[in-house]
């Protein structure tokens, strides 16, 4: 069963996902909140696989309260996915650095919805090649201040390698078609460079490429 929090101040959006993921065998919705602060309560009440939290809120918005979780090391199984009206934008890339998972746009399709709420849920690529892609188109037109750097030394040459495909948004199986190994080999470079470098996912794995300056813009 699939453990979901609700975050947003406006009861009719929260309404309106509830029903439409009430009505799913292996999803359940724990707990509502109507502003960040009570989400991040709730989410150690209840700690959910999923916190869907809404990025503008009155008082504590959605960056703050994924950044109080991502902070939290009793949270770390809670997977925040933020809702925004407005797609990519700069809201959208504080609360990846911040910690979120993913991001969805709130007039998305139903059934998009459930499956991105069931790809979270899992912990696999939370962010899917595409949207990976359109993180890296805004990061070559918006280059972060960290670019330039390290470049990751703590990591393997077959880690880093994979990190660079990653912040170029190719999936695992892509990545093991480049490097020459299977995708399950793919995966375990991905996941090991993320716990080498505390990422909680392929979103912050991107943002670190770029910032550490692995990955140039441009």
């Amino acid at each position: 069963m699939i453990r979901v929090l609700l975050v947003d101040d406006q009861p009719l959006i929260r309404s309106g996902f509830r029903a439409l993921l009430d009505v799913e065998d292996d999803i359940e919705v724990v707990a509502e909140a109507a502003d960040g602060g009570e989400g991040v309560l709730l989410a150690g009440k209840h700690l959910p696989d999923i916190a869907l939290i809404d990025i503008q809120m009155p008082g504590v918005d959605g960056i703050e309260a994924t950044r109080r979780i991502a902070a939290d090391p009793a949270l770390s199984g809670v997977h925040v996915v933020i809702l925004t009206n407005y797609g990519l934008d700069e809201y959208v890339f504080n609360a990846l650095r911040a910690g979120a998972a993913g991001f969805l746009v709130k007039d998305i399709e139903p059934e998009d919805f459930l499956h991105a709420v069931r790809v979270a849920a899992r912990g696999d690529a939370l962010l899917a090649p595409s949207i990976t892609r359109k993180l890296i188109d805004r990061y070559v037109t918006v280059p972060l201040g960290g670019a330039g750097g390290t470049g990751l030394p703590e990591l393997t040459n077959r880690e880093r390698e994979a990190v660079v495909l990653v912040a170029r948004g190719l999936s695992n199986d892509e990545i093991a078609g480049h490097m020459v190994i299977s995708p399950s080999t793919a995966k375990t470079h991905v996941n090991r460079a993320m716990t080498k470098l505390h990422a909680r996912d392929r979103a912050q794995l991107v943002v670190l490429a770029y910032e550490s300056g692995l990955v140039a813009p441009g």
